[in-house]
């Protein structure tokens, strides 16, 4: 297992804290998505991955299905989808993903995010050098299935690592095989639980609990905000 198995059982730790959050950026997820490629889940693959995460989340029907609406109808909210990078403290690589409606004020909040805690914030692309871009995909285990035998027929299709978690089986791949791997599983019969699309860091870097706190208080914030989707870093996992 390599570094992506080590950052997910280390994000694993950090869920959102407050449901009513992880509704309201599934919520725009499924906006975007609808936006983009329309409201019918069965021609729309990545709205029908989004309501299966949706569901593995215990987002209540009613709430993906006001979501859907809410994209289709005149009056739905624009969001854009905006990626700011910097350094948090002590050195820290800092990758944020945000989805607005707003984007003066989300790029002032993310500014001050860092600023008031030590960090600065930087320009778009000057860490992608420190960033691998991949896809995940959560899948249930299937009766009778070789993982090695697996992992040999899916090569092709960009896979990367394979492994079980939890009972179920992990699939990290670069970014742009998400299509084709989604295609495979889906014909081949395999239950995809959820997906997502992740930053590894090529290099991380190790902190004192001390400097690590400064870092967390940081990363706290931003989680607090319901703009900022993701957030990526190279700090060491504890």
């Amino acid at each position: 297992m390599g570094r992506a198995f080590e950052f997910r059982k280390a994000r694993k730790m950090k869920r959102w804290g407050n449901m009513a959050r992880v509704f309201t950026r599934l919520g725009k997820d499924i906006e975007i998505a609808v936006k983009a490629g329309g409201p019918d889940p069965a021609l729309n693959p990545k709205l029908r991955l989004l309501v299966q995460n949706a569901r593995s989340e215990n987002m209540p029907k009613e709430n993906v299905e006001r979501a859907i609406k809410r994209a289709v109808s005149k009056d739905s909210t624009d969001y854009k989808e905006v990626v700011y990078e910097g350094y948090a403290p002590h050195g820290i690589a800092v990758v944020v993903e945000t989805a607005t409606d707003n984007p003066t004020r989300t790029v002032a909040n993310v500014r001050s995010y860092f600023t008031r805690n030590g960090g600065s914030l930087g320009t778009m692309g000057m860490l992608d050098f420190l960033f691998e871009r991949k896809c995940s995909f959560r899948v249930a285990m299937k009766d009778g299935i070789d993982l090695e035998e697996l992992e040999l027929e899916m090569i092709d299709y960009g896979i990367e690592e394979i492994f079980t978690d939890e009972g179920e089986i992990m699939i990290y791949a670069e970014f742009t095989s998400f299509g084709p791997i989604q295609k495979y599983l889906e014909d081949n019969g395999f239950e995809i639980k959820s997906f997502a699309f992740e930053r590894i860091p090529n290099d991380i870097k190790s902190l004192t609990p001390e400097q690590q706190a400064d870092v967390e208080k940081m990363l706290e914030r931003m989680d607090d905000d319901e703009d900022i989707t993701n957030v990526f870093h190279n700090m060491k996992p504890n």
